[in-house]
């Protein structure tokens, strides 16, 4: 009874990995909480979006510290991880003009082996939040590879239900011209493969000649598409007020797998944090880590891992 009561208060125990990659290790945090019934890696969003989901392009909510530290109070353990380029993976981004999409999406299957091997778990599955959930549909393509076996399914947090063109044409709808017209032009030549030599400097961000090679790679997938071709089970979690991506993402992602559960939460956001509509109020919640998690992201993502991995 003494040594049970020390583990509670002891809580989940937090371990620094690193995991042999080209050209430098990656870099994650292991959170086990005592007799963890199963494993899960946190597949971070686009960006440079650390481990904990924190970004210097403003983002400080720690949604993926958060959502970590509440499945280990559900049992489940948690591989969140700084991907290539990011965070202590820096070394292993190497330079950007190389960087393609299915560099990510070969990472993450490494990362499933890595959490199901230390676990002690048969698969791991992948938590993909916003790009991370194209990241995880990308991963279990196919299927029949031994790291894609690795995978007991995919719980898909914020993701797009379009390609990206799509998504990136709606949030760029409030442009004034011709920066508008300049940027779905650009977009329209990358979604054809080809590079674009003169884009404005205020697109700069977007459309950088060293980040087009990598837009090129993830411009034409569809993760409709992918999410209709995958036999396993799914979850999809997608907040009524999220900014960046909407309801109708989810639900053409359900509409593509019949199979999948989804659950819309009424009033949350992007970063799966209580908020309202509007723009600013909205976008504060993106800089308050203090904010918890909104009710039933966490309740939600937990049943769902714990009712459909094989023991």
């Amino acid at each position: 009874m003494f040594s049970l009561a020390l583990a509670l208060l002891a809580g989940p125990v937090s371990t620094e990995i690193a995991m042999p990659a080209q050209p430098a290790p990656l870099h994650g945090t292991l959170l086990t909480p005592e007799n963890a019934s199963a494993v899960g890696v946190i597949l971070p969003g686009s960006g440079p979006t650390d481990r904990d989901g924190n970004s210097p392009m403003g983002v400080s909510a720690s949604t993926y510290r958060l959502l970590a530290d509440g499945l280990a109070a559900q049992g489940i353990a948690t591989l969140r991880i700084d991907k290539r380029g990011v965070g202590q993976s820096a070394a292993a981004g190497g330079d950007e003009f190389d960087l393609r999409f299915d560099a990510y999406v070969a990472d993450a299957r490494a990362w499933a082996a890595e959490a199901a091997g230390r676990a002690g778990k048969p698969c791991a599955w992948l938590i993909g939040h916003s790009e991370g959930a194209l990241i995880a549909l990308k991963a279990v393509e196919g299927g029949d590879d031994p790291e894609s076996s690795k995978v007991c399914g995919l719980i898909l947090l914020s993701g797009a239900g379009r390609p990206a063109g799509a998504v990136i044409r709606e949030q760029l709808a409030a442009l004034p011209e011709p920066m508008k017209a300049q940027a779905f032009s650009a977009l329209t030549e990358l979604e054809a493969g080809r590079t674009v030599a003169d884009t404005p400097p205020a697109l700069a961000a977007l459309f950088r000649p060293s980040v087009q090679p990598y837009l090129i790679s993830w411009l034409p997938l569809d993760p409709a598409a992918l999410i209709a071709a995958y036999a396993g089970p799914v979850f999809i979690g997608q907040g009524t007020t999220d900014i960046q991506v909407g309801v109708a993402d989810a639900q053409a992602l359900a509409a593509a797998d019949p199979q999948a559960t989804l659950k819309l939460w009424d009033g949350v956001n992007h970063v799966l944090k209580t908020a309202p509509a509007d723009r600013a109020a909205n976008i504060a919640a993106y800089s308050t880590p203090d904010l918890p998690l909104a009710p039933g992201v966490v309740e939600d993502v937990a049943a769902f891992i714990q009712a459909r991995t094989p023991h």
